[in-house]
């Protein structure tokens, strides 16, 4: 029995195999509102056979989306619109996951293909927030948000929470990786605050405990409740893999179902990219904690996927770029594997007669 394939339950959440789409952003939306493009793309993730599909990062503010272009959950037609792709994931089967996110200091930058640097209000971007007034290289220098500020932040993943839920999510995933906001506290490199929210282990994560402890207490007990963290920044100085190992006991303890383990984003750093770089964090997380951990990071062979799973480096896999070349992946690794169709993968009937024999 390939463990790739063998279903994972989440809090009495079956999902059919432990292929997941990790969040990617697409740079497509208008005033944050998916469209027909991110029908397309989750919707083809999901006919492809993954089990889980995450949305891209969904901003809970307007002033939280990376840039202009991505998607919302703040408003009632960014939840109607969501709403509709809902329907399609599940009607092939898979488990659909929001990725709840707020950028901090990296909002208000263009999309990739555009240059990536930041917009200016006359273009309509906007002035962004952080735990310090540190801009990210090459950024806009963002404003420090007042102790009192942050209440709303909290308030503002709780109501994109509730929006999700009313859209038919099955699966919340907070973002606290990447240099973004929640990450932005963690990390010593970008939270130079001298307040209860700064300074300390214990300060820099508050703000993020303070919103899964909101969410797990707004929502449903049997909402799976995920959380993305970068595992390390890569930079002397910064957030490390240990200080990810005491986050994820206090998450595990804070009722969080599964950490998504990446790393850097928040400073410029020489990272060792290559197949499966991220893989050992997911591992020692997962020894050290007993939590349940997403592995991501050039995940491309099937082989290379199951063996992560079957060393007990994670309990599931998230893939992106492998996913984009091909959406009909978890169908392939099914094959390459011995996994017969019913066993955890199924083909949409209109392809089976691409079947491999």
């Amino acid at each position: 029995m390939s463990l790739l394939f063998t279903p994972i339950d989440l809090r009495g959440l079956p999902v059919r195999n432990r292929v997941w789409v990790s969040p990617m952003c697409q740079y497509s939306a208008v005033d944050g509102v998916p469209n027909d493009w991110h029908l397309a793309h989750l919707g083809s993730l999901a006919r492809g056979g993954a089990g889980l599909v995450f949305t891209e990062a969904t901003a809970v503010v307007p002033e939280g989306r990376i840039s202009p272009a991505d998607t919302g959950i703040w408003n009632d037609e960014q939840q109607a619109a969501w709403a509709r792709i809902v329907e399609f994931v599940h009607g092939r089967g898979a488990v659909a996951g929001m990725q709840l996110a707020h950028a901090g200091r990296k909002a208000s930058t263009q999309a990739p293909w555009e240059g990536r640097g930041y917009v200016s209000d006359q273009d309509g971007g906007w002035e962004p927030v952080a735990p310090s007034a540190i801009a990210y290289p090459g950024l806009r220098e963002p404003r420090a948000l007042g102790t009192e500020e942050l209440a709303g932040i909290v308030e503002a993943f709780v109501a994109g929470a509730e929006r999700a839920l009313a859209a038919r999510f099955d699966v919340l995933e907070i973002h606290a990786a990447h240099g973004y906001l929640l990450h932005e506290f963690l990390s010593p490199l970008s939270n130079q605050r001298t307040d209860a929210y700064g300074g300390s282990f214990e300060n820099r994560v508050r703000l993020l405990l303070e919103v899964v402890r909101a969410i797990r207490s707004t929502v449903h007990e049997a909402t799976p409740l995920v959380v993305r963290i970068s595992a390390t920044d890569w930079v002397e100085g910064g957030w490390t893999a240990d200080d990810s190992v005491r986050l994820a006991a206090l998450l595990r303890d804070a009722d969080v179902d599964l950490v998504d383990v990446s790393t850097g984003g928040n400073a410029r750093a020489d990272i060792p990219v290559g197949p499966g770089y991220q893989v050992p964090f997911a591992g020692q997380i997962r020894r050290e904690t007993g939590i349940a951990v997403g592995a991501v990071g050039m995940i491309a062979e099937p082989k290379q996927a199951e063996d992560i799973l079957a060393d007990g480096s994670a309990d599931v896999v998230l893939m992106a770029r492998e996913l984009l070349r091909n959406p009909h992946w978890p169908l392939f690794a099914a094959h390459e594997l011995g996994v017969q169709p019913g066993e955890g993968i199924a083909w949409p009937e209109q392809y089976e007669r691409a079947t491999y024999r």
